[in-house]
C-alpha cells in the first residue's frame, strides 16, 4: 500500500499550492493556511525531517537566521506587539517552524494556563503550582549539557 505524501514535501516539489515567502536550497518559507492573524508562516526543511529535534543544528541555525528576517519585516510592515515562534510537532509531520504576529500577550501560550471565569477564558501562570526548588535542580541535573 502506498504511503500518503506529506504535505510539505508537496509544496516543497511544486506540486501543491503555497504563498511563498522565501526559498533557497535548504528551506522554504511559506504562508500558513489557518493563521491566527495575517503574516503568521513558516520555515520547513526542503528534505523531509520529521521533527525539528530531528535535523541537524546548523540547519536549524539557518532556519532561525531566516525566520529573524521574517519576522522583523511582519514587525515593520504588520506592525503586531511582537512576533512569537513555535515548534510544537503536532499536525504535519515534517518539521517546521512557525512565525506568528502577536497583538495579545496570551496568544501563545499553554492551556494549563488557562481557566474560565464568568463565561470568559482567561490564562494566568497563576493556576499553574510553583515547581519546588528540588525537583527543578533534579530535572536540571538529568537534562544538563556536559
Amino acid at each position: 500500500m502506498e504511503q500518503k505524501k506529506c504535505i510539505f514535501c508537496s509544496i516543497v516539489e511544486g506540486h501543491a499550492e503555497s504563498s511563498k515567502v522565501y526559498e533557497d536550497e535548504r528551506v522554504l518559507a511559506f504562508m500558513g493556511i489557518h493563521p491566527v492573524h495575517p503574516g503568521e508562516c513558516m520555515v520547513v526543511p526542503k528534505e523531509h525531517i520529521d521533527h525539528f529535534t530531528d535535523i541537524s543544528d546548523e540547519l536549524a541555525r539557518h532556519i532561525l537566521t531566516v525566520a529573524q528576517k521574517i519576522a522583523r519585516n511582519i514587525l515593520t510592515v504588520l506592525k503586531p506587539l511582537r512576533v512569537g515562534y513555535v515548534v510544537h510537532g503536532f499536525g504535519v509531520a515534517h518539521a517546521h517552524f512557525l512565525i506568528i504576529p502577536l497583538h495579545e500577550p496570551d496568544e501563545i501560550t499553554s492551556k494549563a494556563f488557562a481557566f474560565l471565569e464568568d463565561s470568559t477564558i482567561h490564562f494566568s501562570e497563576s493556576k499553574v503550582p510553583l515547581a519546588k526548588r528540588d525537583e527543578l535542580d533534579r530535572i536540571a541535573e538529568l537534562i544538563k549539557l556536559v
